[in-house]
């Protein structure tokens, strides 16, 4: 909350006011900074110094320093498959995404009919649960009789063993992500209504064709909006855990191929209520999902545009 100073020369009428007006902002978002706090707050602290203990719930925690540290990176041999695991989801998953939202907001800024409806129709499966999602699309990349490899020989081409086979799961499960791409469309579609129209009227002047006028106009003024799609995709990317989980089982199907880095913490925590332990691989994601980002926010000085740049 800002801070805000009464009038030095005020009366004090207009003092006592002010303090009263203080007081009521401090009630109104109480709630807010109680729940931050018992809710956010504290279990963020609490994870961290069950982090350094050997914790299962039931007993209380035992201080053993950094050994929950050593053994992820000495004995645990699911850490560096899981982080694996999640890094290929995410590089495969955030320029899919990036892409696909981006395509389908420049065909819905075409539109000039019914454009309601479409953007409903394509921000409907935002809103589907996750649950059902990955349901539904087990049934429909089902290697024997779904509807993706129907098609695919329909055609007379090859049809992957989209949930058996090792090769073909992750991209399964990133195909699956990107059918959600609400979120990111309408993104997208918001910077799209911003770009200045004289920019496309400046560049048709001088010659400029289609491509042309997307690489040189659309792009460079959506940099930003780009940029905050693929950072906030980045970090779900590494947190991904539902799709797997439900899609394949807790050890991420065979060859532990969709084994991610949250699906090992949570089997860590609430199969094995490895409590400490699993505060620890938290803790190491947080720390990468921070070096990440910050890469991210220090690379985006040579790409990113703002029209507050000078």
């Amino acid at each position: 909350m800002a801070s805000i100073t009464a009038p030095a020369g005020g009366t004090r009428r207009q003092r006592s006011a002010f303090a009263e007006e203080k007081v009521s902002g401090w009630v109104s978002i109480s709630p807010w900074v109680i729940g931050f706090l018992i809710f956010t707050a504290g279990p963020i602290i609490a994870s961290l110094y069950f982090s350094f203990t050997s914790y299962d719930v039931i007993r209380d925690p035992r201080w053993v320093g950094l050994k929950n540290y050593t053994d992820i990176f000495t004995t645990d041999r699911f850490f560096r498959k899981s982080l694996f695991n999640s890094f290929v989801y995410t590089i495969l998953y955030v320029p899919a995404h990036v892409g696909t939202a981006l395509g389908v907001a420049l065909l819905l800024n075409q539109a000039r009919q019914a454009t309601g409806i479409f953007r409903t129709l394509f921000y409907l499966p935002s809103m589907t649960p996750a649950v059902a999602t990955a349901v539904l699309w087990l049934w429909i990349l089902n290697p024997n009789d779904g509807l993706v490899n129907r098609v695919l020989r329909f055609l007379h081409l090859p049809a992957p063993l989209w949930t058996i086979d090792p090769f073909w799961m992750k991209p399964s499960i990133v195909i699956m992500s990107c059918w959600s791409l609400g979120g990111g469309m309408l993104i997208f579609l918001a910077g799209l209504k911003n770009v200045p129209r004289e920019l496309y009227e400046a560049a048709s002047l001088d010659g400029a064709n289609a491509w042309q006028r997307f690489r040189n106009v659309t792009l460079p003024m959506l940099s930003s909006v780009t940029f905050f799609v693929a950072t906030m995709s980045l970090i779900s990317a590494l947190q991904v855990f539902t799709q797997g989980y439900v899609m394949f089982d807790e050890s991420g199907g065979p060859q532990n191929a969709a084994l991610f880095y949250i699906m090992h913490l949570f089997r860590e925590a609430f199969r094995y209520f490895h409590m400490g332990y699993a505060s620890a691989l938290a803790w190491l994601l947080f720390l990468v999902i921070a070096a990440m980002t910050a890469i991210q926010f220090y690379l985006s000085k040579k790409w990113v545009y703002y029209e507050t740049d000078r």
